[in-house]
């Protein structure tokens, strides 16, 4: 994987290497070809919250228009139909290969429903954010389903600006519309208005989930050449997986078939020829080899139904409660439980969860939707496995209905609960949308996000940003729907502003003591302020005071300086005085 991506921030560092050393593992994202996205994830299973362990990275596989790297050498396979195409054989036992070839065989009549998936990108920059980066091109893969609809991944099409499809045989390019985005499950559904794009193809037609063992083929165009690719394996592993692009747990395939950059968004399939997920990011590492995974089609006829149902991507919902394993006979006493009772205690509910009403802390959750739920978090999954019984809330869509059976006091409780999106107070992402920014005196303001912080500390602002700043993004939870922890970025240098040249990143607390309770109310306020001095607390017990008329005065004049073309973004010059 080539990895051209620098790091950002206020401290550059030098890149490391893409394939990750030591202890240190590299996840690959979609593949997508051209400079390689990099996310580092962390998970904490018994809390489902993110921790500070330097676990494995995980890359999207995106084809960036780099020089492409030559094709891992492999078996070949005919394909009479439609030429000769590459199939790597990934599992070292030879006697695999037969029952790997039948599947790429039986794959090859839906290939032509695969297409190559080109985008031009223009990010947003975080750091700066009243102008984006230097555009860049990529390209990954995708499928046509039902509908006169195409799949693939959203780290794909992410912050697009153009995108374009072109099938298999084809010399023409098709502009396609990009209709929905899910971003925590990696997914991103698309159109062409052109009916001639559609001529000539059938749609692919999902599978069942597969069990381990089965054999799937992985079809694409990753680099090392611009013709269509096909990889096989077996399904090694069915578990909750983190997904990179924005550390999302959902249910994911282990694969050993190749994924590599330029895969993403392409199909798996079974020996039947039936599509059974997506290719979405595989694992770097020195002591691992073909490790990819792969979104199972449960996942994806989620993301088509939530689509269908309500006209657009609504995302995956969530219980709201961290939750401690019960595995501990004198804790599980503690609580009253009785010898065959099993669960999980609540930790802390989130307090924008709507079911923050009725459950509390130190309830045990016994079942979900009348799935008993054992003392380590797990509930029974297919083939006799056991899964995280986050499982069973993910295939609720976000405001459903669901009961839950809690012990309390030694008293056994059951409760209707509706279901929403997860809030947080540091959000993975902000859907799309630019970066919003306040600027009076030179000090710029801004609500910090997971992508905020990559911007100013690097791939690993885990471990290198405020150690403040980590602790509200791994364990504070937003008291409200419209909650933002707004910080002073950076200052742009002016006389008005002398002696607060080195503040940065610093989170701002009240106004005039008032508390903030996100970035437009602080534009709100400062906009409204008439008193002859402007007071800003912030963290560390720091103030700022500025003489309102002079520094409002002076604001115009910075901006012309630092080439700024307005002194908020355009989403709260929309709700401000």
């Amino acid at each position: 994987m080539v990895d051209l991506k620098r790091k950002r921030g206020r401290k550059p560092k030098n890149a490391g290497s893409d394939s990750g050393g030591g202890a240190e593992t590299a996840v690959d994202e979609g593949a997508v070809s051209a400079n390689p996205v990099e996310t580092a994830t962390n998970g904490d299973t018994q809390t489902h919250r993110r921790g500070r362990g330097r676990l494995r990275k995980v890359e999207e596989v995106v084809d960036r228009d780099i020089a492409a790297s030559p094709e891992r050498r492999g078996h070949r396979f005919p394909d009479h139909n439609h030429g000769e195409l590459t199939a790597t054989v990934l599992s070292g036992d030879l006697r695999h290969v037969a029952e790997l070839a039948t599947a790429a065989a039986k794959a090859a009549p839906s290939m032509d429903a695969v297409v190559k998936v080109f985008c031009v990108h223009t990010d947003p920059n975080f750091s700066l954010p009243w102008q984006r980066k230097r555009q860049y091109s990529s390209s990954s893969s995708g499928f046509i389903i039902s509908g006169k609809r195409v799949l693939t991944n959203a780290h794909s099409v992410e912050h697009h600006t153009q995108v374009k499809l072109k099938k298999r045989g084809s010399d023409t390019k098709y502009l396609a519309t990009v209709l929905s985005i899910g971003t925590e499950c990696d997914i991103a559904m698309l159109t062409v208005n052109d009916d001639e794009f559609w001529e000539g193809v059938s749609p692919l037609e999902f599978g069942d989930l597969p069990a381990l063992q089965d054999a799937v083929t992985v079809v694409g165009y990753p680099i090392g050449g611009d013709t269509i690719s096909v990889t096989s394996g077996v399904v090694s592993r069915i578990e909750i997986l983190s997904y990179v692009h924005v550390s999302t747990e959902l249910l994911g395939l282990q694969i050993d078939a190749a994924i590599n950059s330029g895969n993403s968004g392409g199909p798996a399939f079974n020996d039947k020829g039936k599509c059974v997920g997506i290719a979405f990011q595989s694992l770097k590492h020195e002591d691992a080899e073909n490790i990819g995974y792969v979104i199972p089609t449960p996942v994806i006829m989620h993301f088509i139904q939530d689509y269908e149902k309500n006209g657009a991507y609504t995302g995956f919902p969530v219980i709201g409660v961290e939750w401690q394993k019960m595995e501990n006979p004198d804790l599980r006493k503690s609580v009253g439980m009785a010898h065959n009772q099993k669960g999980v205690r609540i930790r802390r509910v989130e307090p924008t969860a709507p079911e923050s009403n009725v459950l509390k802390p130190s309830d045990v959750i016994l079942s979900f939707d009348g799935v008993d739920i054992a003392n380590d978090g797990t509930g029974p999954f297919l083939h006799g496995e056991r899964i995280g019984f986050s499982y069973l809330v993910s295939q609720k869509y976000t405001g459903d209905d669901a009961r839950v059976k809690v012990l309390r006091k030694s008293k056994t409780l059951e409760f209707k609960i509706k279901l929403n999106a997860h809030k947080r107070l540091i959000p993975a992402h902000i859907k799309g949308k630019p970066p919003s920014y306040y600027i009076v005196g030179g000090f710029v303001f801004t609500a910090v996000s997971v992508p905020y912080l990559r911007s100013e500390y690097g791939k690993d602002y885990e471990f290198d940003a405020p150690v403040k700043l980590l602790d509200k993004l791994l364990h504070a939870m937003a008291q409200s729907i419209d909650e933002q922890l707004v910080v002073v970025s950076q200052v742009l240098v002016a006389d008005i502003n002398i002696g607060y040249e080195e503040l940065v990143n610093t989170q701002v607390l009240a106004f005039n003591g008032k508390p903030i309770k996100n970035l437009k109310s602080l534009a709100n306020m400062v906009e409204a302020c008439k008193e002859e001095y402007m007071k800003f607390d912030l963290d560390y017990d720091q103030i700022v005071v500025l003489q309102t008329k002079n520094a409002k005065a002076a604001t115009s004049d910075i901006l012309a300086m630092h080439c700024i073309p307005s002194a908020m973004s355009d989403d709260l010059n929309e709700s401000c005085f």
